[in-house]
């Protein structure tokens, strides 16, 4: 059902050639019986997917779906780390270098005392190898705590206590929540869709990007703000580039 939700949300969204900022502002998605209930979600009978309003706040555009609540945690567990470097990786194009070798384990108590995930996690920071990746990935991560680790909303972490979800990035910005990342991943649409934009394009090409071809996504993301960023502007954007225009075909 998560699976379906997604694939359901995105073809919507380039059969009706929406803006690509709509991915993260929708306020609609698509639900069973089944995923209605476990997002709770009234009113929604049957087997049959169909399109439901939501407020945007819990649900709405991929950052509310239990597909991406659901890869980005551990078994047992949400992970802010996994979540921020997916959103790094996916909605802004910004990767975060890998770990160094020998990383410690997160220490899940000191003087005997239980720690919180966002404890620990301020713990394993205070390794400058670590501070590196994790300053710009757990601020992210810690913003999409309020889902569990099957996309459940919730008001109280694995431990019971209040779910802290505000953050603050490396560059001083500050937001709190799914809906205040959301905010700042729209006030940014160039990031967002530069990498919408670079991933259609690898797609298109076959391989991956060069440093080559970063004049080209950029003028693709310019030339399509006109347009409200729409899928179609992204696309002829592409199969218009000399990139596309000189790929190498092996048939």
């Amino acid at each position: 059902a998560f699976r379906r939700e997604t694939e359901l949300f995105v073809g919507n969204q380039l059969r009706e050639d929406a803006s690509l900022l709509e991915m993260l502002s929708a306020d609609y998605t698509y639900v069973n019986q089944r995923l209605a209930d476990h997002y709770g979600i009234p009113n929604v009978y049957g087997n049959r997917f169909r399109r439901v309003s939501v407020d945007g706040l819990e649900r709405g555009g991929l950052l509310g779906q239990g597909s991406v609540m659901t890869v980005t945690s551990y078994p047992n567990r949400t992970s802010p780390v996994l979540r921020g470097k997916w959103v790094l990786e996916n909605l802004l194009g910004a990767p975060p270098p890998e770990p160094p070798p020998n990383i410690p384990a997160l220490e899940e108590e000191r003087a005997g005392e239980p720690l919180s995930l966002r404890q620990a996690m301020a713990q394993h920071r205070e390794n400058p190898a670590c501070s590196v990746c994790h300053a710009p990935m757990d601020p992210i991560g810690f913003s999409l705590q309020n889902y569990d680790a099957i996309g459940s909303w919730r008001d109280l972490n694995e431990a019971g206590s209040p779910v802290d979800a505000s953050g603050i990035l490396p560059d001083g910005a500050g937001f709190n929540g799914r809906a205040g990342l959301r905010d700042m991943l729209l006030d940014r649409p160039g990031d967002f869709v530069g990498t919408v934009a670079e991933k259609l394009l690898m797609y298109a090409l076959g391989r991956d990007t060069e440093y080559y071809d970063t004049p080209v996504v950029r003028k693709i993301v310019r030339d399509s703000a006109g347009n409200d960023y729409r899928w179609s502007s992204i696309i002829l954007g592409i199969v218009k580039s000399r990139p596309f225009y000189m790929r190498r075909s092996d048939s």
